[in-house]
């Protein structure tokens, strides 16, 4: 079994790599240079493939997006020592096929990779329940109001996040300027905001971006 390991701290990878490959059928790449990936997924097949979520340049997340654009049914797990709670909707997003913590025993590290392997997904018990969230509900000021945040909102706030312009965010979700400002303004209702800033503010409170900075 082929595995690729992608993280910037070199005693992490060559830790890990010397616990996987205890195994006498799993043998493992390691890369602490994210810009080679793309390049090395085409030249070699791999059986599982692990990034750190937190690396310097791109995160996990950004990079399995170009590793899936290369390879679409790459299997891909974020080996994490932080907690993903706050970011599981935007790593699901990402096409991840689940998480390992770095903190996990031999024995837990080595039954996730063969599970992805078989493509079964990953994911710790008490996220499971988040895999059935398709839309955020959000609190309105008043008593009783409540209106809810779908995927296509979750996309464009993650946009607004990226310091992205009208003109660049129209032309990453293949709609109009004009379309563009009506999703705004239809938002910021939503969320009872009146700027960007605040905005993506107030989406990190509710969970739907990441409440620390991914690079």
């Amino acid at each position: 079994m082929e595995i690729l390991l992608v993280d910037d701290h070199r005693a992490v990878v060559e830790g890990t790599k010397m616990l996987i490959e205890a195994e006498p059928d799993m043998s493992v790449t390691v890369e602490t240079d994210v810009f080679v990936v793309t390049d090395l997924v085409r030249l070699k097949q791999f059986d599982v493939i692990m990034f750190d979520l937190y690396m310097p340049n791109i995160n996990g997340a950004d990079l399995a997006r170009k590793v899936l654009e290369v390879v679409p049914d790459a299997i891909i797990l974020i080996y994490s020592g932080f907690d993903i709670a706050p970011h599981f909707n935007f790593l699901m997003e990402s096409g991840v096929s689940g998480f390992i913590t770095k903190t996990s025993t031999r024995e837990q590290l080595i039954q996730a990779i063969r599970c992805a392997a078989r493509k079964e997904a990953i994911v710790p018990m008490q996220l499971l329940k988040q895999l059935r969230r398709q839309e955020i509900v959000v609190q309105g000021d008043k008593e009783n109001e409540k209106t809810t945040i779908g995927k296509k909102e979750e996309k464009l706030l993650r946009e607004l996040a990226k310091g992205h312009s009208n003109k660049e965010i129209s032309k990453t979700l293949l709609i109009s300027q004009r379309s563009l400002e009506y999703s705004l303004t239809e938002l910021f209702q939503k969320l009872n905001v009146n700027s960007r800033v605040e905005a993506i503010k107030k989406a990190k409170l509710l969970g739907i971006l990441p409440t620390e900075d991914l690079y």
